[in-house]
């Protein structure tokens, strides 16, 4: 399926959105029905968790999916979702379908069914949301070791990093003091990925940035 985009404009606000993304995750058909369990927006995509129930009792027959106790099927649906000139669209796919895009929070997985083939998309897609949030959140003062040696903008490398903050107004910005050069750089989530901690110096102020400023000066 394509794009779907509302020229009425009646999807403006993150409720809007909220609201919209509870009624496609809603349906009432003549032998079963659908109803949201759990939406959450990462960026700008929603994740669903939806569940399936027959309307006579009976347990849900499925070919992806094993039924739960109770006869249901839950399953994820991942909803793209864009603003163009004011009006909003958005463009849906189930799990199944192998979706790129996989940031679904654990609290969400894990409403979801069993499935039946552990080698099919689903699974995959299932996989590399867990993958995504093991990804750490460093904390100010950690020194890391990434994954794999990073190129930056400048053709240099860097692989260990101490994590640090700059300031922009009032929000604080994350950013890493690179070891071999004490130079700052950005570094996305996804850089993180497989990165290991080497030693944790928690702190409420950022010395490595104290630090390099200093130099600076110098």
């Amino acid at each position: 399926m394509g794009w779907l985009f509302y020229t009425d404009r009646r999807v403006q606000t993150y409720a809007d959105e909220k609201a919209e993304i509870a009624r496609l995750c809603t349906s009432h058909g003549d032998t079963s029905r659908t109803e949201l369990v759990k939406a959450c927006k990462v960026g700008s995509t929603w994740y669903a968790a939806a569940r399936v129930t027959n309307r006579d009792g009976t347990p849900v027959e499925d070919a992806t999916y094993i039924t739960d106790p109770d006869g249901s099927i839950t399953f994820a649906a991942v909803i793209l979702t864009a603003y163009d000139d004011g009006c909003w669209g958005y463009k849906d796919m189930e799990e199944s379908a192998g979706p790129n895009a996989s940031r679904a929070p654990l609290a969400l997985i894990e409403h979801l069914s069993d499935l039946k083939d552990p080698d099919s998309y689903a699974q995959d897609w299932r996989q590399r949301c867990r993958d995504w949030a093991a990804i750490p959140d460093y904390e100010e003062g950690d020194r890391i070791k990434l994954a794999a040696p990073v190129t930056l903008t400048d053709g240099s490398t860097c692989q260990i990093v101490t994590a640090t903050h700059y300031k922009r107004g009032r929000q604080k910005r994350r950013c890493y003091r690179i070891e071999e050069t004490g130079g700052l750089v950005r570094l996305s989530k996804a850089t993180l990925a497989g990165s290991e901690l080497l030693s944790s110096a928690k702190g409420a102020a950022s010395p490595v940035l104290a630090e390099y400023f200093a130099g600076q000066g110098g």
